[in-house]
C-alpha cells in the first residue's frame, strides 16, 4: 500500500475509534474542507477538525469504512461505506431521531507532507435524510 493510502486508512481508523487526539497525525492543521463535513462548518482552514468531532457526537454508533482506496501522486480517492445512528445534536436536526443510516460516499483527499491537506466529498445525502427521517432542506 502506498504511503498516502496508509495515511488515509489510518485517519479513518482514528475517526472510527474516536481517537481525536491522533487526528493531527493525519490531517494538516490548515486542512481545507471544500464540501464541509457538517452543516454550518466554519469556512476557514482547519475547521474540519471540529466538524468531524461534531459529526461523531451526532452519530454515536457507526463509522466511515473504506471499501476502496485509489492513489495517484498526492491524491487518494476513497469509496466509503458510512454508517451511523442519530443519537446526538446535529445542526440539521437538533433532536436525535434514534434512527440509523448507511450510505456510500466518495472522498478525494489531497496530501501534503504526509498529511491530508484538502478534502472533497460526494455523499448520498438524500438517502441519509430519508433513512433518518429528516426533512429535506427547502431551496432558497
Amino acid at each position: 500500500m502506498s504511503a498516502n493510502k496508509q495515511v488515509v486508512e489510518d485517519f479513518f481508523a482514528a475517526v472510527n475509534e474516536r481517537r481525536i487526539e491522533d487526528w493531527p497525525k493525519y490531517m494538516a492543521d490548515d486542512v481545507v474542507d471544500h464540501n464541509k463535513v457538517i452543516f454550518g462548518e466554519e469556512d476557514r482552514p482547519g475547521a474540519a477538525f471540529e466538524a468531524f468531532r461534531q459529526q461523531l457526537e451526532a452519530f454515536g454508533a457507526g463509522g466511515m469504512f473504506p471499501q476502496q482506496l485509489i492513489a495517484e501522486g498526492d491524491t487518494v480517492v476513497a469509496r466509503l461505506l458510512v454508517r451511523g445512528t442519530h443519537t446526538g445534536y446535529h445542526p440539521r436536526m437538533p433532536e436525535p431521531t434514534g434512527r440509523s443510516c448507511e450510505v456510500e460516499q466518495i472522498w478525494i483527499l489531497t496530501l501534503r507532507d504526509g498529511k491530508i491537506s484538502e478534502l472533497r466529498a460526494v455523499s448520498d445525502r438524500l438517502g441519509m435524510f430519508l433513512q433518518l427521517g429528516w426533512d429535506w432542506p427547502a431551496a432558497g
